[in-house]
């Protein structure tokens, strides 16, 4: 077992993508997988249930997210402004960048849950670092935890 532990290699930040503990890279940090289940795309588990470590670290410490999300938002919007710029391209004597922002508004609107999820994960991850040794290094508890006021922004 300890050999297999010493040859493990850092998962890459493609885990972070698949919405996994930012800690160990292995357990889900949301409920339900699937993001287009609407009324639990948000839910996310208490604690990883693979190293322990805690998802909500303070009260209010998703508002962050917003920042991640603008910037995939705006990555979103260059790649398909691009796409639709090299595909079908752009003229000043009809309507193509008229079909293009609503093509891209749909491209937002239809990838949001996926987006917010992911949000969520890397600003953890600014916040919780990859633990080669979370087998056996305890989770750090939060300090600032407030159950009273933890679902407040709902």
């Amino acid at each position: 077992m300890e050999a297999i532990i010493k040859n493990e290699k850092k998962p890459g930040i493609s885990k972070l993508f698949q919405c996994k503990c930012p800690r160990c890279r292995k357990g889900d940090m949301f409920v339900v997988k699937n993001p287009y289940r609407l009324k639990t795309t948000m839910k996310m588990n208490d604690t990883c249930a693979v190293c322990g470590q805690d998802f909500n670290i303070e009260v209010g410490f998703y508002y962050g997210t917003n920042y991640v999300s603008y910037a995939f938002a705006v990555a979103l919007s260059a790649f398909t402004l691009a796409g639709w710029w090299f595909t079908i391209g752009f003229s000043l004597e009809d309507n193509r960048f008229f079909y293009w922002m609503a093509f891209n508004a749909f491209c937002l609107v239809a990838l949001q849950p996926v987006l917010m999820r992911i949000a969520r994960t890397i600003w953890l991850s600014f916040f919780v670092y990859y633990d080669k040794n979370w087998r056996t290094n305890p989770a750090v508890k939060p300090e600032r935890k407030n159950k009273e006021q933890e679902q407040n922004w709902l």
